[in-house]
């Protein structure tokens, strides 16, 4: 079977920011960083940290990144303005992913799923890195088949609802129009007690307990 590839050009628009968004649509270890803190933040500040961190450290290069002590990569994360609402557990996190890009991706992040001929595949790579449950990998694989035509066999099954037409999630922001509409979603979504995938909401206080460690 022939390995998926990318057919299209990256056209994420996200945090309104041209270099930020640009640093997101050609550099894979950027976009995984910017989905991994996509949790209790808003998008644009979300997807502005792999941003935030080359200004503050000249790259997002994972081996370099790997390299560093932990805990002067929090500091770095955690200076105003700080990547995350709890920027010293996602620093940590963040290490710990460029810690498994470094060494079993040469350092490319985009390396997770280039050559991937099936979406099974790509969901269980996803799925060790750090701070990446269930639905953020549904949604980077929706990201990864929308936006860069990464479509690798059953991308839709393991996207899930993340990969129909409705305007759920990141990977259908293409314009600061459709980031409205995904916040629209969300919030008639919010008003009908429901979470991005049409399914009652449980209570979050234990993820958000979670994140503070």
């Amino acid at each position: 079977m022939k390995a998926a590839s990318s057919t299209k050009a990256p056209d994420l628009y996200i945090t309104g920011i041209p270099r930020a968004d640009a640093l997101l649509n050609n550099d894979g270890t950027a976009l995984l960083i910017g989905m991994l803190l996509d949790q209790q933040v808003p998008m644009e500040w979300a997807f502005t940290g792999p941003h935030t961190i080359r200004e503050r450290l000249g790259h997002v290069d994972a081996k370099k990144i790997t390299a560093m002590d932990v805990e002067k990569f929090v500091t770095v994360c955690c200076a105003k303005p700080a990547i995350h609402r709890f920027p010293a557990s996602m620093a940590r996190r963040i290490h710990g992913v460029c810690t498994i890009i470094a060494a079993e991706y040469k350092g490319k992040g985009a390396n997770i799923w280039k050559g991937v001929d099936e979406a099974e595949e790509l969901f269980a790579r996803l799925r060790v890195l750090p701070g990446y449950g269930e639905e953020k990998a549904q949604i980077f694989i929706a990201l990864l088949g929308k936006r860069i035509g990464v479509r690798p066999k059953d991308w839709k099954k393991f996207a899930g609802a993340f990969s129909d037409a409705e305007p759920r999630s990141v990977a259908d922001i293409t314009s600061a129009a459709t980031l409205l509409k995904v916040r629209g979603f969300k919030k008639m979504q919010k008003l009908a007690d429901v979470d991005k995938q049409d399914r009652p909401n449980k209570p979050r206080r234990k993820a958000v307990a979670k994140l503070r460690h």
